[in-house]
């Protein structure tokens, strides 16, 4: 969908402004004559593209809309209406994204637009799940049930995703490490040992190549410099390319040691998000079709989009998703006996709890096999390195001995 700020004049006379998120400029004319309002002005709001690389921006971030969802779940429990609570959290939010498009849908929904299309403009902050949830307090005049149980949700989330990068943040943080060490062995040390090889010593290929990386770097730093640049950003290119995002999400899952992490987590967060959405009363075609974009994999997602096209015509959940080989039987058999007894969202729940728990610990696990073998790898190439570096010493000692 589309943003566009508009002008218009209500039944009472009065100018407005604001911002609303259609399919086309038409549709959005449609939404605004249908609301009450004359069209003065309406124009496509422009996006400002910025880099990541320079861009200061804050990211609205998961903690930051939990924040906002029980707060405005308070405020409206409290007697406040909508406009005025979002108005007032928009002054208190510490996030200028968030804080900016908060005051952008109060004075949309002043201006007669419903609470959904005026959350609906900001997809890059509000996810399908928060607007389908929204959606559905609003017509069910469940607003503040709907908003605590998303910040449930987010908060759920934000513990998933802490447990996955606490698994993998080790590994990349001894790489770094393992890297940077090797190239000051190569700048400052290899030179001394190099010295301190007599001039007519017999020298393996092993350490002719270290001594031969270590003289190119020192006299080409920035050839080397640009290299790595140039490959790192072919590398970050690719996986942000559609071919190279299709191939990491076709494998992510399969892959050793991480890919039964990410795996877990894709299937608690679905089933949590689909048991959140079915609790707040959305239909189960449409939870299905919100539930899939918030997985994290776009492998489950296509198949849940294929599920709700078999649930269309009359088949069950369980039996859509068994067909596929992602969902282990578990999690099917749990999903038939809640379509059986009416209970697929306690039973749901129950899955997501189980699959945390099982995240929690593989990572905990993770954590404890990782750290040993990365010590291991980074003392074999240390120690390699020296190896190669003293046996030319060696050599000679051994020669003039003789």
């Amino acid at each position: 969908m589309l943003s566009y700020n508009y002008q218009c004049l209500n039944k009472q006379g009065q100018i407005i402004n604001g911002q609303l998120s259609a399919e086309s400029i038409s549709h959005a004319i449609e939404k605004l004559r249908g609301m009450g309002l004359s069209v003065i002005d309406l124009k496509e709001a422009k996006v400002k593209v910025k880099s990541n690389f320079f861009s200061f921006d804050k990211k609205v971030t998961i903690s930051d809309l939990t924040l906002f969802s029980r707060q405005l779940a308070a405020m409206i429990a409290a007697g406040i209406p909508v406009t005025r609570a979002i108005s007032t959290l928009s002054k208190q939010s510490e996030n200028p994204a968030l804080r900016a498009a908060l005051e952008n849908i109060a004075r949309n929904i002043e201006g007669g637009i419903n609470l959904t299309d005026a959350f609906s403009a900001y997809p890059n902050i509000f996810s399908r799940l928060y607007i389908s949830m929204i959606h559905s307090g609003e017509i069910g005049g469940t607003l503040e049930n709907s908003l605590l149980r998303l910040s449930e949700q987010l908060q759920k989330e934000k513990i998933i995703n802490d447990e996955i990068k606490s698994a993998t943040s080790y590994p990349k943080i001894i790489s770094i490490f393992a890297i940077v060490i090797f190239i000051i062995m190569l700048v400052f040390l290899v030179p001394i040992f190099k010295s301190a090889v007599p001039a007519n010593t017999e020298i393996n290929s092993i350490t002719q190549l270290i001594f031969n990386m270590s003289e190119s770097i020192r006299s080409r730093p920035l050839v080397w410099l640009s290299v790595v640049i140039a490959i790192t950003a072919l590398i970050v290119g690719f996986f942000k390319s559609k071919p190279g995002h299709r191939f990491w999400e076709n494998n992510k899952l399969k892959m050793p040691i991480f890919g039964p992490v990410i795996l877990k987590s894709v299937i608690a967060r679905f089933t949590r998000t689909l048991a959140t959405l079915l609790e707040g009363g959305i239909p189960v075609v449409q939870a299905l079709e919100s539930a899939g974009p918030t997985s994290g994999s776009d492998v489950l997602n296509e198949i849940v989009q294929l599920a709700t096209k078999r649930i269309e015509e009359g088949k069950s959940i369980a039996l859509t998703l068994e067909q596929s080989d992602v969902f282990p039987p578990m999690v099917t058999h749990m999903i038939a006996v809640g379509e059986e007894s009416g209970s697929l969202p306690e039973l749901l729940n129950k899955v997501a709890e189980f699959y945390e728990q099982e995240v929690e610990t593989t990572t905990r696990g993770l954590n404890a096999l990782i750290q040993p073998i990365a010590l291991v790898v980074i003392g074999l190439l240390i120690g390699g390195m020296l190896i190669a570096l003293y046996s030319p010493i060696f050599s000679a000692v051994a020669t003039s001995g003789v």
